[in-house]
């Protein structure tokens, strides 16, 4: 009759969401066709399904590491494949981790044959994690602070971090979860359309940053060698806009930024940098699927008439990474970068910068499949992120890195 197949996942089926996996199948025929799938069910059930067409080798063996995908979700030698290409059947459903306590269980199931998933060989189960651990989770709702701090394990003192989402709003947490599994204190900042935050400020208070910095430098465990932020999409600006005014912040990472001020004022001290002036007549829809394209809506950064708007990076101390996607279609991210990343050396600054072909707007942790298109639960529309799978989900991981590195290095 022959051994049974077994799938495993190395080198533990329980890890953190940003664990590389390698998966395994033996006890095959020598030669077998079969299909792999991995499923995932989030949490408002929407099921994220990916397939792959594999050749067992002369052993009976299969290392999705070493074996080339035939066909399905993915092509050629792609270790975490079945993760980076899960894809939901509804459209336009973004993956994303609303409660950080508990895991995604990825199911890996190995099928018999080439397409036809009638005879199942073998199947197991991957748990993924956003919360190594030991890390605590701590609500903050201190002073005007709507926040969630994320403690690693042991006194530390760990290098402390801010971390902003993009113009959705909320509470995100999963990204800060994951930073602090790697031994950051990480604190998760909502500014706009969480609890009594409204959807679209009519202005933010730079001070209110300034009350989570200061919060930070107050923990225990966080070493006072300053204070590291990073922000996607608007809040990367922001982010920029802090290391720019406030001395705590001494290192900084856009993610799909740019360094002017977008969509809302932002008041200081004694000064508001305004809006970078947008015009929505020139928002694109695409007739057939109502998917809206913003990439040109904004008046060009080289017009003197928007320099007022400018983040004066050039007076900050902070050290800067910059990161974006060429194939970014809600956003000319790229282009921000460039003019970032010119007038910082221009100034004599340390910069560094990314620039990833193939990746689009929504620059996430690995593993975290692409979006190319999703509903903007501010704006109520449905809007294009752009990438490309497999270059989005490489993108990904470089980008990962490099963030952990670059706040390793200066903090």
């Amino acid at each position: 009759a022959g051994m049974a197949a077994r799938v495993s996942v190395l080198p533990a089926r329980r890890c953190l969401f940003d664990d590389p996996v390698q998966i395994l199948v033996a006890g095959l025929r020598p030669q077998q066709a079969v299909t792999l799938r991995a499923s995932l069910v989030d949490e408002s059930g929407e099921l994220f399904q990916a397939h792959a067409l594999y050749r067992a080798g002369s052993r009976g063996e299969l290392d999705l590491s070493r074996s080339p995908a035939l066909g399905g979700s993915y092509l050629g030698v792609e270790p975490t494949g079945l993760l980076w290409s899960l894809q939901s059947k509804t459209p336009y459903k973004r993956l994303a981790k609303r409660n950080v306590l508990t895991p995604f269980h990825v199911d890996i199931e190995v099928y018999d044959g080439h397409g036809d998933m009638s005879h199942l060989l073998a199947k197991c189960t991957n748990e993924r994690w956003f919360l190594g651990e030991g890390v605590k989770r701590i609500s903050v709702r201190e002073g005007r602070l709507k926040a969630t701090l994320f403690l690693p394990p042991g006194p530390g003192p760990f290098p402390g971090l801010i971390d902003l989402y993009g113009s959705g709003g909320g509470l995100v947490e999963y990204r800060a979860s994951l930073l602090a599994s790697r031994g950051f204190v990480t604190l998760a900042l909502a500014y706009m359309a969480f609890e009594d935050l409204p959807p679209m400020p009519e202005v933010l208070e730079l001070s209110y940053f300034e009350e989570a910095v200061n919060f930070l430098q107050k923990q225990q465990q966080v070493k006072d060698t300053g204070i590291g932020v990073l922000g996607l999409s608007k809040g990367a600006d922001l982010a920029l806009s802090m290391a720019t005014f406030l001395p705590g912040i001494k290192a900084a990472v856009s993610i799909s930024g740019s360094s002017f001020n977008s969509f809302i004022p932002l008041r200081g001290g004694g000064f508001t940098i305004p809006a970078h002036p947008y015009d929505l007549q020139k928002i694109k829809t695409s007739d057939e699927s109502g998917v809206v394209d913003f990439s040109d809506i904004l008046v060009d950064h080289r017009d003197p008439a928007t320099w007022d708007c400018r983040i004066p990076l050039e007076r900050s101390l902070a050290k800067f990474l910059f990161l974006s996607g060429l194939d970014d279609r809600n956003w000319k991210s790229d282009l921000y970068c460039q003019d970032a990343v010119q007038r910082l050396q221009q100034h004599g600054r340390d910069v560094e910068f990314c620039s990833y072909s193939g990746a689009g707007h929504l620059l996430e942790p690995p593993y975290l499949p692409l979006c190319q298109v999703s509903i903007h639960k501010v704006l109520g529309m449905i809007v294009h992120w752009g990438g490309q799978w497999r270059e989005h989900a490489k993108a990904q991981e470089d980008a990962w890195r490099r963030i952990q590195a670059f706040f390793w290095q200066h903090l």
